[in-house]
């Protein structure tokens, strides 16, 4: 075999206790498309981030052509070798194609001024060599995104890197862009680019890759000719399981208990024509992959979004949309995506953060009662297990999963009819996982409606029932009881005929 392009192997990396991989290989051979795949939380961004020396590994070594990487201080020696081209563009939309494409290295003449006549000569050069048709003086924000993305590989190219990481290329285009990007792709293969392509969507994979690597559980587990590899052997090499592993099932929620949310054709920029209903007592899940419009579903329901088209119910009332207070009056609790950024006040106690939801409950004329607000607390703090030293602590002091906790106790402070549960056990322990998830369980059995968006195969199999969007529609639903390997091919749009 000839030397490999670039050879990844033994990659470990660790952030504080989080395991992010614990042994990441990769073999890419020059003029090959190879797929990196793996659910999320698989370990492929953080792979990406050591091979494009974003980040240095704990252990394990990464080579291209058979010598070592770049110094991770030596960016010019890095796009030398290799480029990555993520889903959301890093080109800077009010400077046209050429300057985006010289950006910090513009041609100068005399006095060390920028000479815009070689500028646009030279981008034009660069782009006529890679076949990219597109107007060097055009505003990149005008371009279409699969324009960009070739914006942005043609800049990568014209570094000398000849190894291009796509990540998820294909999250914002439609089926004839993709068939325009992949005849791009096998164009610059002809021409000696190679390309590590990241996709959720296994049937791009066998279209346009010759070799495919699987990660699990931040571990390598196979790499294959995709000819060789079929379909459902792929996707248990995912999900880890053989075929006919089938998950636990719970019994039904009854017919007869009363629609708590009812969406009719519910569209969006994210999502189209969604029809979707959630009874007394139930928990329906949302799954799909990063591109798919489940999140973007589940925050509008919650007030964060204004959808353009459809209905959607609360109890036969409209549910107000694009207002976050407005939906929590209407009685929607909601733990959001990221408690970071959107679930807690870092600055505030961990009894301020609980009762958020709930002040104009606590006092009159606005002002709120101190000891019935840390009575509130208090017992939030006992019902949801919450380890801390009392109300008073600041919940920047708290553990992940304990934060977690808070968040999760606000929305459930409202006493909502539907709790709307968004990646509900990110980034914490397993003890704490499984104390949120009985807190689900709980409210669900109260005959609150629950709707849970989420990577997390366990967190799904807690629903009654599970609906997978893939680009914007939902294309499948599962009754309790679903297979691993079935939902997981639903999710990444494997074609079962």
């Amino acid at each position: 075999m000839s030397t490999p392009l670039v050879e990844a192997r033994g990659i470990v990396k660790q952030y504080g206790p989080t395991v992010a991989l614990a042994d990441g290989r990769l073999t890419v051979h020059a003029g090959e498309s190879h797929a990196l795949v793996g659910r999320n939380g698989a370990g492929k961004s953080t792979l990406v981030t050591v091979l494009t020396g974003l980040q240095a590994p704990d252990a394990g070594t990464v080579r291209f052509d058979g010598g070592p990487a770049p110094a991770l201080a030596d960016r010019d020696g890095w796009r030398r070798k290799v480029a990555c081209v993520y889903q959301r563009p890093t080109v800077v939309p009010e400077l046209t194609v050429a300057e985006n494409l010289f950006i910090n290295r513009q041609p100068t003449g005399r006095g060390g001024l920028i000479s815009w006549r070689r500028l646009r000569t030279e981008a034009a050069e660069v782009l006529d060599t890679w076949g990219v048709r597109v107007d060097p003086d055009a505003r990149t924000a005008d371009l279409k995104v699969e324009d960009r993305q070739m914006v942005e590989i043609a800049r990568a190219l014209s570094f000398g890197a000849r190894f291009i990481v796509l990540d998820e290329p294909t999250a914002q285009l439609d089926k004839r862009e993709i068939e325009r990007l992949f005849t791009r792709m096998r164009a610059l293969q002809d021409s000696g680019v190679t390309f590590l392509f990241i996709s959720h969507h296994l049937q791009e994979v066998y279209e346009v890759c010759q070799t495919v690597t699987v990660l699990r559980d931040a571990r390598w587990i196979t790499t294959a000719p995709v000819a060789e590899l079929p379909r459902a052997a792929l996707v248990e090499a995912m999900a880890g399981e053989a075929a006919g592993a089938r998950t636990a099932g719970r019994a039904a929620v009854r017919d007869t208990a009363p629609v708590v949310l009812e969406a009719r054709g519910l569209t969006s920029a994210a999502y189209q024509g969604v029809d979707l209903t959630v009874r007394s007592g139930e928990a329906v899940g949302l799954a799909g992959s990063s591109g798919s419009g489940k999140v973007e579903l589940a925050e509008s329901f919650a007030g964060l979004h204004t959808p353009t088209g459809g209905s959607a119910r609360l109890d036969g009332e409209r549910l107000p949309y694009g207002d976050v207070a407005a939906a929590l009056r209407a009685g929607v609790g909601c733990v959001p995506r990221d408690r970071h950024e959107q679930g807690l006040v870092p600055g505030m106690t961990v009894g301020d953060n609980t009762t958020l939801s709930v002040l104009d409950r606590l006092g009159r004329h606005g002002f709120v009662a101190t000891a019935r607000r840390r009575g509130v607390a208090r017992e939030l703090i006992r019902r949801l297990g919450i380890h801390t030293e009392g109300p008073d602590q600041p919940v920047s002091d708290l553990s992940g999963g304990n934060a977690q906790k808070v968040v999760m106790a606000r929305a459930l402070a409202s006493d909502p009819r539907l709790l709307v549960l968004i990646n509900p056990t990110a980034g914490v322990d397993v003890k704490s996982k499984e104390s949120l998830l009985a807190r689900m369980d709980s409210a669900r059995d109260d005959g609150t409606a629950v709707l849970v968006v989420s990577d997390e195969l366990d967190d799904l199999r807690r629903c009654d029932r599970v609906l997978v969007l893939f680009h914007g529609r939902v294309v499948a639903e599962y009754p309790s009881g679903w297979r691993d390997h079935e939902l997981i091919a639903a999710i990444e749009g494997v074609d079962h005929g």
